[in-house]
């Protein structure tokens, strides 16, 4: 089975400024990933990097076994869905017309909806429970719903690869577990590729396949036991107010 991303070698950063590197991994369809990693280590310049948004600075990144730079926007639009922390350009719109913004890639240059566009729309409207409020101008939207909207919409866009970059920003503990509950259900029952950034590194290590660290050295990835059994997280932060407990498999704070 190709995998659905592959990063060998990978130097990540803006302009000539390289950020981390060294970064190896694969993503396979099915997969939930969430990345980590203290402030500034590079987390949102990666899924950056991995939507073409940055060009890489070294090493190989192909998606479905092309290489990223010989993809065309037109390309990626149709295997990668990003959902950025951004705000929308227009929170005027309807929740319908945001889920019918994913099927750009697929409309003719004047964006008619085909009957098959307009099932897709549907179906992530019922999948992403929305038929409430799917006639509300996304600025009536709490953040949860909002949150929801985007992640719906990046469904419809129907891609192998959908990225985010953290999901559950602003959110409280209930909808921060419920979009990623959403998000392991679009790779396990839909068969997507979801990767994430995240700082909720503690829910990530309960509901992830696997976690890239980004530490700036070994940048470890796998499943979350094995980089638990590695001792991985208890190194993350060099800070003498936090620890991380093995058994439990979160931080809590030295005594």
């Amino acid at each position: 089975m190709p995998c659905t991303i592959s990063i060998c070698n990978l130097s990540i950063g803006y302009g000539q400024n390289v950020i981390a590197n060294t970064i190896n991994f694969e993503l396979f369809k099915g997969e939930l990933v969430g990345i980590v990693g203290i402030n500034g280590i590079g987390k949102s310049t990666l899924l950056k990097t991995m939507a073409k948004l940055l060009r890489t600075l070294g090493g190989e990144l192909s998606i479905l076994e092309n290489k990223i730079e010989n993809l065309t926007t037109n390309d990626l639009s149709k295997l990668v869905a990003l959902v950025l922390t951004e705000p929308l350009a227009t929170k005027n719109l309807t929740v319908e017309e945001v889920l019918a913004l994913g099927r750009q890639p697929y409309t003719n240059w004047m964006g008619t909806l085909s009957s098959k566009d307009r099932i897709k729309i549907e179906s992530g409207i019922s999948q992403f429970h929305l038929n409430t409020i799917r006639g509300k101008k996304c600025f009536e939207l709490s953040d949860g719903q909002l949150q929801r909207v985007m992640i719906a919409r990046a469904m419809v866009q129907d891609t192998p690869l959908i990225i985010l970059d953290e999901p559950t920003t602003h959110l409280d503990l209930q909808n921060k577990v419920q979009i990623l509950r959403l998000l392991q259900q679009l790779a396990h029952e839909y068969e997507k590729t979801v990767v994430f950034s995240t700082h909720e590194i503690e829910l990530a290590i309960q509901l992830c396949d696997k976690i890239l660290i980004l530490d700036g050295k070994d940048n470890p990835f796998g499943k979350p036991y094995e980089l638990i059994e590695k001792s991985y997280f208890s190194n993350l932060f060099s800070s003498d107010l936090v620890v991380f407990d093995v058994k439990t498999a979160s931080f809590r704070i030295k005594k």
